[in-house]
């Protein structure tokens, strides 16, 4: 992909960003894992994608998510959400990762319609620029419920009652990278290629990876030459540390993902490790760090195990499509005003977004954990998909 046209300030960033990750591979020894990179590149004080405080949200950034696309998605989440606090008898709300904050306004406006507010509504946001961007969004959308808001930087202290939600998060978790070569496995590491980097093919090297290979294809001699793919290894040990958190309650989770069937099917051989910017997506995680999103596709079955293994229960797992019209968005889509024409076609707009097959209805998926907590949900009674997993 050719170098876009940068400004002078995204120039600079992009030479403090590179100078710090050649650091960082000097101070490694000449390479580093995949996951690290992508850690430093999404995540790096001051530099990474998601606390450098560049625009990255909506038409003006580098992606669209759901709740940029329409409030409906907010609204219907919201009734999900007053559902888990009717099972609990209340509680409070942890968002994690809020980007704009547009959800967490839509939501925060239809609990209070449903007569369902929380008493706390927390946001774990590490980005000093997203923080200030989300209370904007909030103080703009709801400001009397704005006392009720409060942001964390870690995750909460243990004992905590209520629902966990997050929308689009788990993609951006770093991953390895790792390829079938010769009839051994490969992972991936990174170096320094005159003022670039490169890929550097290794034996594998983090704990654990020959071993969650082995999980997924326990012969491996069926896997093609050529193939490779990415898997979090990271995502048992986060989900671990926020089950520790929880008393009891829920978490919803959205992202784009399949089950490890289809995430490793044959055909998907080259992963789905993919990157943005400015509504431009390309392949190449070394061309412009800092300034690019890099994500890869979540495994739901391996979500679900690890869920599994700390004492959750699997509440439901669905496409995005059926969870939004299962949570109300028929309803909310018919009660809009048909003669204030533009917010109606805008809606309809984002309603086809929200569900096409084609757009985010099928390739998003929602998938809601319990703890200590009933695990029937209204939100998953047309297609519950957790057979699938």
């Amino acid at each position: 992909m050719k170098l876009p046209q940068l400004g002078q300030d995204e120039a600079e960033l992009l030479g403090a960003m590179r100078a710090h990750v050649a650091a960082e591979i000097a101070r490694a020894g000449g390479s580093l894992p995949f996951d690290r990179y992508m850690e430093l590149a999404l995540y790096a004080p001051r530099l990474g994608y998601y606390v450098n405080g560049r625009r990255k949200f909506g038409e003006h950034g580098d992606f669209t998510t759901a709740p940029e696309t329409s409030p409906l998605f907010g609204q219907c989440l919201a009734q999900q959400v007053a559902e888990c606090l009717g099972h609990l008898g209340g509680g409070a709300v942890l968002e994690l990762g809020a980007g704009s904050g547009r959800m967490a306004a839509d939501m925060l406006r239809e609990l209070e319609r449903l007569d369902a507010v929380p008493a706390a509504y927390q946001i774990l946001e590490l980005s000093p620029a997203l923080q200030a961007l989300q209370h904007a969004t909030l103080a703009a959308a709801v400001p009397e419920l704005l006392p009720r808001v409060s942001w964390l930087q870690v995750l909460p202290d243990p004992g905590f009652v209520g629902v966990v939600v997050g929308n689009e998060v788990l993609d951006a978790m770093p991953v390895q990278r790792f390829r079938r070569h010769q009839g051994r496995w490969q992972e991936l590491a990174v170096a320094l290629a005159g003022d670039g980097l490169e890929d550097r093919w290794l034996a594998p090297f983090t704990p654990g990876l020959e071993h969650a290979l082995a999980e997924i294809w326990p012969d491996p001699d069926a896997v093609g030459d050529g193939y490779g793919s990415e898997i979090n290894l990271r995502l048992g040990p986060w989900l671990r540390a926020l089950t520790d958190r929880l008393a009891h309650g829920y978490v919803v989770l959205i992202d784009y993902g399949y089950s490890r069937r289809e995430y490793y099917h044959p055909e998907r051989d080259q992963g789905t490790l993919i990157c943005h910017f400015r509504h431009r997506a390309f392949a190449d995680p070394y061309l412009l760090p800092g300034l690019q999103d890099i994500t890869a596709n979540v495994d739901f079955s391996a979500l679900a195990a690890a869920a599994t293994a700390c004492g959750l229960q699997l509440a439901g797992y669905t496409t995005q499509a059926h969870f939004l019209i299962d949570s109300g968005l028929d309803t909310r889509l018919a009660a809009s005003d048909p003669d204030d024409v533009r917010r109606h076609l805008a809606l309809m707009q984002g309603v086809k977004r929200l569900t096409l097959p084609s757009e985010m209805g099928e390739r998003f998926k929602v998938i809601a954990l319990a703890c200590a907590a009933p695990v029937t949900l209204s939100g998953f009674a047309t297609r519950d998909l957790r057979g699938r997993l």
